[in-house]
């Protein structure tokens, strides 16, 4: 397939630049992933769609205030974006403007609390840097740090917690799971209340999930790696919930990647952990998800392409269509959709 046939025409205005005052009063485009017969609700109505039996699955990484800004100990302004860990206070960083960050450069941050040096210019253009302080580094970050936000996003965010998910916990991304951002504690509470078991996952969001698709053939994009983490406690909940004839529902694409990473062919999964650099397009047979709930994605990108995959590429971009027509939000701050 071309990464055309995922193209669709979108006003700029239709892109949210900052979160609705209640999450959870965002619109939900239903879409029926066989017929692609579409409803328009609140988000809040997805207490309608769920079952008791079924199990949501949610991933609670949290994003790291990975963006720093500083300059050279010579002078001159640079910034600095935290991408990977590599151990022993050394971090793959991309760096702006790039020729301010030369091998052996000093980069000093806030008052010389965090010192950086660069020790490596690799592959890509990315930085390895060491970085000293005192104390515990993510407390440094939390002081220093800004939140990484999507390039199509130019407004300041107000509150840094709206791109964080009400259930967050495990620190490593560098962008959020936007799925999730429509979610309240009260909503999560009804939904368990109800009997929907909801099994928390891990899967660490890198700067990827927005490079484009360059490739005019979508099999010879390169997928980016992204850690993950099924606990035995998930795996336990949604198991538990296909052995008795419930359903189990994806909280974004990248859940689904985690649970389709970890899946037998039964659609069983246990406990494990690592990388998984997954690329679901059309053609993919789904082993363990049989609902999902995204945001509105790029065009052409690879979100769109997976829940193409998942619900039909024709249903998807007519659901588009009609999203644009009726002016939803699209993006990370912006509507959601339930394909199930």
């Amino acid at each position: 397939m071309k990464k055309s046939d995922f193209y669709f025409d979108l006003p700029e205005r239709l892109i949210a630049q900052t979160p609705l005052q209640k999450r959870d009063s965002s619109r939900l485009l239903k879409v029926d992933r066989v017929t692609g017969a579409t409803e328009h609700h609140r988000f809040y109505d997805l207490l309608s769609f769920l079952r008791k039996g079924d199990c949501l699955v949610v991933n609670d990484s949290r994003v790291l205030p990975a963006r720093l800004i500083g300059h050279k100990e010579t002078g001159g302004a640079v910034e600095v974006l935290l991408l990977r860990d590599r151990g022993d206070n050394v971090w793959e960083c991309l760096t702006r403007p790039g020729r301010s960050a030369r091998t052996g450069r000093k980069l000093i941050f806030g008052d010389g609390s965090l010192v950086g040096n660069v020790i490596d210019e690799i592959e890509g253009g990315n930085r390895l840097i060491k970085f000293e302080y005192e104390g515990i580094f993510l407390e440094v970050l939390e002081s220093l740090g800004k939140m990484p936000l999507p390039p199509y996003i130019h407004e300041e965010l107000q509150d840094s917690e709206r791109y964080q998910t009400v259930y967050s916990r495990e620190v490593g991304s560098a962008a959020a799971p936007t799925a999730g951002l429509h979610f309240t504690k009260e909503l999560m509470a009804e939904i368990e209340a109800m009997g929907v078991d909801i099994a928390y996952v891990t899967l660490h969001v890198g700067l990827g999930t927005f490079r484009p698709v360059k490739a005019e053939d979508i099999e010879d994009h390169e997928m980016h790696s992204e850690f993950y983490i099924m606990s035995a406690e998930a795996a336990e909940k949604i198991n538990r919930a296909k052995a008795n004839g419930g359903r189990v529902i994806a909280v974004g694409t990248t859940s689904c990647r985690t649970l389709e990473s970890c899946a037998a062919e039964d659609g069983r999964v246990k406990e494990c952990s690592g990388w998984t650099n997954i690329f679901i397009y059309p053609g993919y047979k789904f082993k363990c998800i049989e609902g999902l709930v995204t945001n509105f994605h790029l065009p052409e990108s690879t979100l769109i392409m997976l829940i193409s995959a998942f619900a039909g590429r024709e249903n998807i971009l007519n659901a588009y269509r009609e999203a644009v027509e009726e002016e939803y939000r699209f993006f990370s701050f912006g509507d959601a959709m339930l394909l199930i």
